[in-house]
């Protein structure tokens, strides 16, 4: 009885291992490719999928999205700089099947061939442009990559320049070259203001010459700025000064007619 008994557990014991060794679990977001005996009859969808140990083979595939970063690469561009360029690529597996059979690591591959791509594109344009192209770049790149990896059943989504590093020297170069342009576009600014102020002033100095008036009552409103601060020195403008000298010239005159009117009265005859 007693060996009864222990083969039954024996026995027991094998068909519990078995069935558990006979089912897979795959997840939502995998794929399972199914072997049997070292061939490909089929893919398995997400769920509890059962197989025949030993002759069966399951290997779930992730058809979720992959970060992938490109470690910065030095690199010379069309111009002859020398630049370190990092970047950052997207993929995700579209056809487990061809993941699994057509190449032996799909991240690791994707990843050598992404570094090469990206010093093959980045030299061939100058520094000006891949500073101020990175779309139409990462745009050429992700197209490359694309039809490398279609063959592995992957899929390119997005690549990204992540960090252009410059060498010291271009970035003084860089630095001085804004700085003269800011400079340029001040001084050009600069003279406009003050062709447009001569433009003004000069249609403000035909108006004054038309009505004099006018420069005298602007002469009283500079008086009057000066005025608001309280000081005890009084800066009479040109004009008024010799308003002053004018109007003195003009009462000596008066006075000499005076004068001479009086002198050519003869006396009445005796």
């Amino acid at each position: 009885m007693n060996a009864l008994l222990v083969a039954a557990i024996v026995v027991a014991a094998v068909i519990v291992v078995g069935l558990l060794s006979s089912i897979r679990v795959v997840q939502q977001y995998e794929m399972g490719v199914h072997f049997r005996l070292g061939r490909v009859i089929g893919l398995r969808k997400p769920g509890l999928r059962p197989i025949v140990p030993v002759i069966d083979l399951l290997r779930r595939v992730s058809l979720r999205i992959v970060t992938m970063p490109i470690q910065s690469q030095g690199i010379i561009t069309r111009d002859n700089v020398s630049i370190d360029v990092s970047a950052v690529a997207y993929y995700k597996v579209v056809d487990a099947v061809k993941s699994v059979v057509a190449i032996e690591n799909v991240g690791a591959a994707i990843n050598q061939i992404a570094q090469t791509t990206l010093r093959k594109v980045v030299g061939q344009h100058t520094l000006d442009e891949t500073l101020a192209e990175t779309d139409r770049i990462n745009l050429s790149i992700r197209e490359i990559l694309d039809v490398a990896t279609s063959d592995w059943g992957v899929l390119v989504t997005l690549v990204e320049l992540k960090d252009i590093q410059l060498p010291d020297s271009m970035k003084r170069a860089m630095a001085r070259q804004a700085e003269a342009e800011r400079e340029k576009r001040a001084k050009i600014i600069a003279a406009e203001g003050e062709a447009l102020a001569a433009d003004q002033l000069g249609v403000a100095a035909d108006i004054m010459m038309a009505h004099p008036v006018a420069l005298q009552l602007r002469n009283l409103q500079s008086l009057v700025e000066i005025g608001v601060d309280k000081n005890t020195t009084v800066v009479f403008p040109a004009p008024i000064m010799s308003t002053i000298e004018e109007l003195g010239s003009f009462m000596a005159r008066e006075q000499d007619a005076t004068r001479v009117g009086h002198s050519n009265v003869k006396p009445p005859a005796p």
